[in-house]
């Protein structure tokens, strides 16, 4: 008499494969952000498809006839941008912006395909990819509705490419600062001699190549220089705080829509802006300064420092649109992918930071247009976790990478020194 087979255990979550478990979480998010650009439902507050419907399109169409957006002051990007708005004529059977959030998606899933991969090869961690599959979705639908996404694509590839091809990362760089400026600062923490040559030099060439190209086949590709230099203090940066508080107390300025965002006019603002690009070129200057000091490099330094170049770069800004913590998302991922990296704490601090950047805009925007204790404190809190994010990775990476290796240097000549005066 055979007895009968008993039937195999449920699997638990945990002993899924990690790519199961990842789509697990990935898809219905992104569904659901997918569900909210393409308004089967909305998310409180002003609509975030605008930039692609209104905005994007408008510079769609004049991008197409061969020339850059001349007289749109909100054009404040480098010539690679025309790359993202055009990108929707890829998918000629879908409307504008549902090509747009069609490719959005794509590039999301791309970004999570190298992660995953880079997850699974020796000393590397699938960290990393939980913080791009739960981080992208904190942002809502602001998310899908920008082509920040298709930077931070590029930023991520250009990183996860520098451990073993230093003149892929530097063209991939170089086409990211290209497309907004930032991943310029990818390069700040390449391995020094050879890579950093390579990387450097690549960067460059291509940088130079793409502008020369843009600018002689396209007229006004530089015409975003003039249009960046003029933007003020951002109302949701941490600059606009004591204007949020000043409006309580008589301050007689205002806020008005100015340069594409919405910006504090009137007195002392001029003085704070300043202000914000001093703390800016101060910040350049400790990452110079970390780049002369550094004495040993682990395999995630140079995602390590990347993300705090950015983070430095994001808390100091005039202008801190919620599209932004898409960037440190992206870079966040990539340092957890490294078992060696140390910025699990900073990427925590980033992640909360994203979600309070959600509940500031869109769902409560109004309260930060109108200043009151609400949408102060939302603001507060979403600043407070960027710099002390800031701060934490700044400290942990001269941690690692200056004082550490020195103490290592110190210890056996201090060693030496107390055996010589022992044999005294």
């Amino acid at each position: 008499m055979t007895s009968a087979k008993r039937p195999a255990p449920l699997r638990t979550l945990a002993q899924l494969p990690l790519t199961v478990r990842l789509l697990a979480v990935w898809l219905p998010t992104r569904a659901l952000l997918l569900l909210w650009v393409f308004k089967v439902f909305t998310a409180p507050g002003p609509d975030v498809t605008g930039d692609v419907e209104v905005i994007y399109q408008s510079w769609y169409e004049i991008l197409r006839t061969g020339t850059f957006p001349l007289d749109d002051v909100t054009w404040q990007y480098p010539p690679a941008a025309a790359l993202p708005v055009l990108a929707p004529a890829l998918l000629p059977f879908l409307a504008y912006t549902s090509a747009f959030f069609v490719l959005a998606f794509v590039t999301d899933a791309i970004v999570l395909g190298l992660l995953r991969y880079a997850a699974g090869r020796p000393g590397k961690s699938a960290a990393g990819a939980w913080v791009w599959v739960a981080g992208v979705p904190l942002l809502g639908p602001t998310a899908y509705a920008r082509y920040d996404l298709f930077v931070t694509a590029v930023a991520v590839t250009a990183l996860l490419a520098g451990a073993r091809h230093a003149r892929t990362q530097g063209a991939l760089v170089a086409l990211g600062a290209l497309l907004k400026v930032w991943p310029a600062l990818l390069l700040i923490g390449t391995p020094r001699a050879r890579a950093t040559r390579r990387a450097w030099t690549t960067a460059v060439a291509t940088a130079l190549a793409l502008t020369l190209a843009f600018t002689v086949t396209m007229p006004g590709a530089l015409a975003f220089l003039g249009f960046q230099r003029d933007r003020g203090t951002e109302v949701e940066s941490l600059g606009a705080l004591p204007f949020h508080v000043a409006r309580h107390f008589g301050w007689p300025g205002r806020m008005q829509l100015n340069y594409g965002s919405v910006e504090f006019l009137g007195p002392y603002v001029p003085l704070v802006t300043t202000a914000a690009q001093v703390l800016t070129a101060a910040a350049f200057a400790w990452l110079l300064l970390w780049r002369l000091r550094a004495r040993a490099w682990a395999p995630s330094t140079p995602a390590d420092a990347a993300f705090t170049a950015v983070l430095l770069f994001t808390a100091t800004s005039r202008v801190i649109s919620p599209q932004y913590l898409l960037w440190l998302v992206g870079l966040a991922a990539v340092c957890l992918i490294f078992r060696t990296s140390r910025m699990r704490g900073p990427a925590l601090l980033t992640l909360a930071a994203t979600g309070v950047s959600f509940l500031e805009f869109p769902i409560w925007f109004s309260h930060v247009a109108a200043s009151d204790p609400w949408g102060i404190t939302l603001l507060t809190v979403r600043n407070g976790l960027l710099v002390a994010a800031t701060l934490l990775a700044a400290r942990r990476l001269w941690r690692q990478t200056v004082a550490e290796p020195r103490e290592r240097d110190a210890q056996p000549a201090q060693a030496a020194r107390e055996k010589t005066g022992a044999g005294i």
